[in-house]
């Protein structure tokens, strides 16, 4: 059935150019981002640079993506499908290589301070908030031209995916040549915003077919956001939920992973290949979870993501063998569709769905951002006070929490339909929308 509907999909040229969209960013980004820290940290070829000083670009390029994401939103939403924000982080992640070898690197070692600001700017409007961007403009793409959105995006997870395989082997001959790979796939996205055709527009429907895009928000409308009640509740959502969960998976997962094994280096093996799997595994999943929510329902399946999440964050708090642990962060693959694909479509049904982009940035990029800001400093020192695994049971507890809050707060999906209605399969004949 999936296959078959990607089948279908590959004849719709919209869906093509979101699909390649998505490869070749997360292609051009996955390269070098999954070994940055590394980059950044290994005395023998990278930086050698301390935590503290770590620490300094991490929270730099969270601010400047905050400020860049909020840009991009209203920005998108005001150009609707035109490409011109695409073309100009795809121009940025064209010149990956050039600009690490030969600006980033030198400013960090010689004029640290500058290097930060330089390097926060470029890598928030090339690839930290570019993600927000693309991925609000391919979910409008989708409801524009009528397809999956989650079967387009899987084919970012499968770029990501992709490259995650030689990264690591790369990486040991000449960190540079994860920089310059990062080039090639940029120029890819690039040529294909500026020369791949734009889809004519499909005539109106007024059934269940694709929707006509909604009148171009004013500035009023966009700063309105802040004050709707209803936005609140999914901010707090996301802040106590995903942002939790992304301190925990990036910052403290790793480090706990590669010490369960005998020596660092062969954790790093290893987790460079299970990260793989992962991503592979996160693909497919990206093509499956549209056809479990039109089964279930967007605000299940959102649940349903927070219970997954809180099952691999309490995993690693219990155990500690290196295979169940390998296991437990393959949920991670389920996690991410569930979550991602869920509150997109949320905000779609429940409110403008002309401000889409901005309310995906505002509502969960931005927020969890913020979110990654505030609590990284606590969450890293209770860490170093009281262990890895206590850390998690906290965090799980958190989760556990805010997966009530949000079954109680959260929108039924037939109650305040304000953007684009959501009908379950077996509905649609009805006419129910579920």
């Amino acid at each position: 059935m999936i296959v078959a509907g990607i089948a279908q999909a590959l004849h719709n040229r919209s869906y093509r150019h979101a699909s390649l969209t998505m490869l070749t960013f997360f292609a051009s980004w996955g390269i070098w981002w999954s070994f940055f820290q590394i980059w950044l940290t290994n005395e023998k070829t990278g930086l050698g640079l301390h935590g503290s000083e770590v620490g300094t670009i991490y929270s730099a390029n969270s601010a400047a993506t905050l400020v860049v994401m909020l840009l991009y939103g209203t920005a998108q939403d005001r150009l609707g499908l035109r490409r011109h924000l695409v073309i100009t982080a795809s121009v940025l992640m064209s010149m990956t290589g050039p600009f690490f070898i030969f600006v980033y690197r030198p400013l960090l070692e010689e004029r640290f301070v500058l290097g930060v600001i330089v390097g926060a700017l470029f890598l928030s409007v090339g690839f930290l908030a570019a993600a927000g961007l693309l991925e609000a403009f391919a979910e409008r793409l989708s409801r524009r031209y009528d397809f999956e959105y989650g079967q387009a995006r899987m084919w970012g997870s499968f770029g990501y995916a992709m490259v995650a395989l030689v990264a690591g082997f790369l990486f040991n001959i000449n960190p540079n040549l994860n920089f310059i790979l990062g080039s090639v796939f940029g120029l890819a996205c690039l040529a294909i915003q500026l020369f791949w055709p734009t889809a004519p527009t499909p005539t109106p429907d007024t059934g269940d077919g694709p929707q006509t895009e909604p009148s171009t928000p004013s500035l009023s409308d966009m700063l309105g956001l802040l004050k709707m009640g209803r936005l609140w509740q999914v901010i707090i959502f996301v802040l106590f939920t995903w942002t939790f969960y992304t301190v925990y998976d990036q910052q403290m997962f790793p480090d706990f992973y590669t010490g369960l094994f005998e020596s660092k280096e062969r954790g790093q093996q290893v987790y460079g290949v299970l990260n793989s799997v992962q991503v592979f595994l996160e693909a497919a999943m990206m093509g499956l979870i549209p056809v479990l929510m039109r089964r279930v329902g967007v605000r299940t399946t959102l649940l349903l993501g927070i219970a997954v999440m809180f099952a691999r964050i309490f995993g690693t708090a219990v155990f500690t063998d290196p295979a169940i642990v390998s296991a437990v962060k393959m949920l991670h693959a389920l996690e991410v569709p569930l979550v991602i694909l869920a509150i997109f479509r949320y905000v779609t049904l429940h409110f403008n769905a002309a401000l889409s982009a901005t309310l995906y940035m505002v509502g969960f990029q931005i927020a969890s951002q913020v979110g990654v800001v505030l609590l990284s400093p606590p969450l890293g020192g209770l860490r170093d006070r009281i262990g890895y695994q206590p850390t998690f049971f906290i965090i799980a507890a958190i989760v556990a929490v805010a997966g009530v809050y949000g079954f109680l707060v959260l929108k039924r999906d037939d109650v305040d339909v304000d953007g684009d209605p959501f009908v379950r399969s077996g509905a649609a004949g009805s006419g129910v929308a579920a």
